[in-house]
């Protein structure tokens, strides 16, 4: 990667300060949020499927998958929030972001419809708040080339 290139990646701590407060607490309530999901995924797995659903040990097995991403995903969220690292958190936003939209997904093939309007609306916080990070929302087709 070209020197010039990385030198461009403002990732300073005026920058990160410069985010607004709403963007920070949807970092902050999403990151609590999967990392709540991740605690219920290991210490109540039943509380994750319908009332006259059991759980066997497959979908212990899977529970435990489910917690470890969303538990890694949301220290990483936190972490990257508490050092200011503007571009790490920046990707983590948008990562966060499509992992629930493929939740979102699942949930309407699972017709877990209840859940869905609230998985929606905390897509859509972590791409807007994406967008207000970087100042360059990924949805704009000149956010894809390389500035130089």
């Amino acid at each position: 990667m070209p020197e010039a290139y990385i030198s461009n990646v403002d990732s300073s701590p005026a920058k990160l300060s410069a985010l607004s407060w709403w963007a920070r607490s949807v970092v902050v309530v999403g990151a609590i949020l999967l990392i709540i999901g991740s605690l219920i995924a290991v210490f109540r797995p039943i509380m994750l499927v319908s009332p006259h659903d059991d759980i066997n040990n497959a979908a212990r097995i899977y529970a435990g998958y489910f917690a470890a991403r969303n538990f890694a995903l949301g220290i990483a969220l936190l972490a990257s929030l508490a050092l200011r690292a503007r571009a790490t958190l920046n990707g983590l936003i948008l990562l966060t972001a499509i992992i629930q939209l493929l939740d979102v997904a699942i949930d309407c093939f699972e017709h877990r419809w209840a859940v869905v309007p609230g998985v929606i609306i905390l897509a859509l916080l972590f791409f807007l708040a994406a967008a207000r990070l970087s100042g360059h929302p990924f949805w704009k087709t000149n956010t894809w080339g390389q500035r130089e």
